[in-house]
């Protein structure tokens, strides 16, 4: 049952989230995913690379892009997800989609994808929020032209275009410094928020890491705080057309 004007909003999107990598969509959205999900609306992801990666944790393994990819689909089947696809598999591309044509970007968002814009016709789209990460920044930059106005009826036009909270974005100059003006209150659904994000087993940090379990139920609480919540999601709205 729709408790409020929001939940019957929330009810009616098509979300498609795109997420650089594989967490990336858990970090800034997995509440806003659960939420929908749970007032009958639809969400998609589009993961745009994974592969093989050893990472600053003080081992010297190597996360195979297999294994990203895996506990990705884990994810996947436990928000619940209308669909999904994932456009780099190789570890060449992996970490260098600045390395790759915006072109070619834009291409598997708006049309090559099996999620892309023009053959789910998403009402709602979550983009990657600026960051120093370079493939963030490729990312949000492909999507940010893919949603660009157009004729509805020739073209795919998101009514609602976002961009989507990051744990590193306190590491930011200050022209890019991020500043939301949409929040989503996960109260509901933050427990949902923090399992999917464990299940990125390979990706966890132990606390006071930012990118520690115990670090995004603080950042989820103190966006919370901000509307007066237990807790949200935060994003930057681009465009919101009714």
């Amino acid at each position: 049952m729709l408790s409020s004007v929001s939940d019957e909003f929330l009810s009616k999107q098509r979300l498609l989230v795109v997420s650089p990598h594989a967490d990336d969509e858990s970090f800034g959205c997995a509440g806003t995913i659960a939420k929908i999900k749970s007032l009958g609306g639809e969400v998609y992801i589009l993961v745009m690379s994974v592969g093989d990666l050893k990472l600053y944790d003080g081992k010297k393994d190597i996360v195979a892009g297999s294994t990203r990819t895996e506990e990705f689909a884990e994810v996947a089947d436990f928000l619940k997800v209308d669909g999904y696809d994932i456009a780099y598999t190789d570890t060449e591309s992996h970490l260098r989609l600045d390395a790759i044509p915006q072109r070619d970007l834009i291409h598997v968002i708006e049309q090559s994808s099996s999620v892309a814009l023009d053959k789910i016709q998403p009402t709602m789209v979550a983009l990657p929020a600026i960051s120093y990460n370079q493939d963030h920044v490729a990312t949000f930059r492909a999507g940010f032209t893919a949603c660009r106005p157009h004729d509805p009826s020739v073209k795919s036009f998101p009514r609602i275009v976002l961009s989507y909270d990051n744990q590193t974005l306190f590491w930011n100059v200050d022209y890019d410094k991020y500043h939301p003006n949409f929040h989503v209150d996960i109260s509901d659904f933050l427990d949902i928020k923090l399992k999917a994000l464990s299940l990125h087993k390979s990706q966890l940090r132990h606390s006071p890491h930012h990118c520690s379990i115990e670090n995004m139920e603080f950042l989820a609480r103190t966006r919370g705080h901000e509307i007066s919540v237990a807790a949200a999601e935060a994003y930057v709205c681009h465009r919101f057309m009714i």
